[in-house]
């Protein structure tokens, strides 16, 4: 059996005809629905049926595309109950990606499931403030329905990404074979990382500077107080140390946190032969890395 991913489809219906509103999201042959909702057409999401029916939902707010998210992971029975609460209490939302099935086969202890794992899994990444103070206990579930359960989860972490959600992404431990590898050099200290699809990843046991620049950089400061307050960064002595692979935004902001101050990431990170990132981009788009290798 092939180990290769294999490719689907997702379609995407827009009920408004704007590309900014709400968003139907279904998968190639699975039972499963998405609704993606700004808050502002909240009023719209209360008309549709997937409002009354029993689900598991995100609801996320962000005010920098470059720092941490804050999210918080719920379930309903029918979600609308939850999430009418949601609009009147919490105020840091600004979306709502809600998941429910498209033949009413999920139950309350279906989604209390799926909303356990889900938590479990935001908390482990740490790419958000998560808002759920403990991990919710797993449900007894059948055999066979924890199984259901794990497959439809598999189909929501697939489709999440292409929503533009990453709080449950995790970077593999073991780098992907042929990566191109990358590292950065600071004051008595090294970093190593790589680029992934989703961002840049940082390694595991990498260096970062313990004094910062960059008080008035609000993205730089906001992620690196959210690395320490996760335990991703710790104190080791005269500099910090990450504890876990980590997916950075972009190149820059990863060569930023771990500098301590404001960085073109494509110039900073360098691969062992001193070839710059910008560099490596340039010739792999012009098919001329492998020579540059050489």
């Amino acid at each position: 059996m092939s180990t290769f991913p294999r490719g689907f489809s997702i379609r995407f219906f827009l009920p408004d005809g704007t590309s900014d509103g709400m968003k139907i999201v279904e998968k190639s042959n699975w039972i499963g629905r998405a609704i993606v909702c700004p808050r502002s057409k909240f009023a719209d999401l209360r008309e549709r049926p997937e409002f009354n029916k029993t689900g598991v939902y995100l609801l996320i707010g962000q005010n920098n595309p470059d720092e941490p998210p804050t999210a918080y992971i719920g379930e309903g029975d029918p979600v609308g109950e939850r999430l009418l609460q949601h609009q009147r209490l919490k105020d840091f939302w600004s979306s709502v990606v809600s998941f429910t099935s498209k033949d009413d086969n999920l139950n309350k202890a279906h989604v209390q499931y799926l909303e356990s794992r889900l938590v479990a899994l935001a908390r482990e990444a740490k790419r958000c403030n998560l808002e759920n103070a403990t991990v919710p206990t797993l449900p007894s579930l059948s055999e066979a329905d924890r199984a259901e359960m794990e497959e439809f989860l598999e189909h929501t972490l697939q489709i999440y990404p292409a929503l533009g959600v990453s709080v449950f992404q995790k970077p593999s431990a073991i780098a992907p074979a042929h990566v191109h590898m990358f590292q950065l050099s600071g004051r008595n200290f090294t970093a190593q990382g790589y680029e992934a699809d989703d961002g840049f990843v940082v390694m595991h046991g990498s260096m970062a500077a313990k004094d910062s620049s960059a008080a008035n950089e609000s993205n730089i400061f906001a992620t690196r107080k959210h690395l320490i307050e996760q335990g991703l960064l710790v104190d080791d002595i005269d500099h910090y140390r990450l504890t876990q692979d980590y997916t950075f935004t972009s190149p820059s902001l990863a060569a930023a946190v771990m500098l301590g101050r404001a960085a073109n990431g494509r110039i900073e990170w360098k691969d062992i032969d001193g070839h710059t990132l910008k560099e490596i981009q340039i010739a792999s788009a012009a098919g001329t890395e492998s020579r540059m290798l050489r």
